[in-house]
């Protein structure tokens, strides 16, 4: 199993759980050592995700709803594309960060939950009056991004990759 998809499960499973999961019990279920465990959960931080550590274990921080960071990679043009895929599918595009080399993390809320809202941004964003933040990263950006279902963020995600936007974490 590849670190991204050992990392997804582990959302899923620490979401689904009844109790707070020890790290032991995560490296059980997935083979890895519980150091791998704890640098999974650091990279899943990194990423946006809530994740709690408790004298029990961890918890996720979801508010009721599934999320998920998507690391993204297109043109300004195709901004309202990628957005539609997210949108159409019933997500809401929450935030957008980059990962700068000199600044570290640097993230901004957007709160898109329709397309007419993608279709405003890139008209603000195009006009030149400021620059996308994934101008300072080639590209490369990460979306928080919210929907009903675990199932809903999959089909999200195929989506993304098939159009050619998603980049594995």
């Amino acid at each position: 199993m590849k670190a991204a998809e050992r990392r997804r499960k582990i959302v899923e499973y620490i979401r689904g759980a009844q109790s707070a999961v020890s790290a032991g019990s995560l490296s059980e279920k997935f083979g890895v050592s519980r150091q791998v465990i704890v640098q999974d959960i650091a990279i899943l931080r990194a990423n946006g995700y809530e994740v709690i550590s408790t004298s029990r274990g961890y918890v996720l921080d979801g508010g009721g709803r599934a999320t998920r960071v998507f690391k993204c990679r297109h043109t300004l043009d195709e901004l309202v594309d990628e957005a539609e895929i997210i949108i159409s599918r019933g997500g809401s595009i929450e935030d957008v960060s980059v990962s700068h080399r000199v600044y570290g993390k640097i993230s901004a809320h957007l709160g898109l939950t329709t397309i007419t809202h993608a279709e405003e941004l890139y008209r603000s964003l195009k006009s030149g009056a400021s620059k996308p933040l994934m101008s300072v990263t080639d590209g490369y950006h990460y979306h928080t991004v919210c929907a009903e279902s675990e199932a809903k963020l999959d089909e999200m995600e195929g989506a993304l990759r098939t159009a050619g936007y998603l980049i594995e974490i």
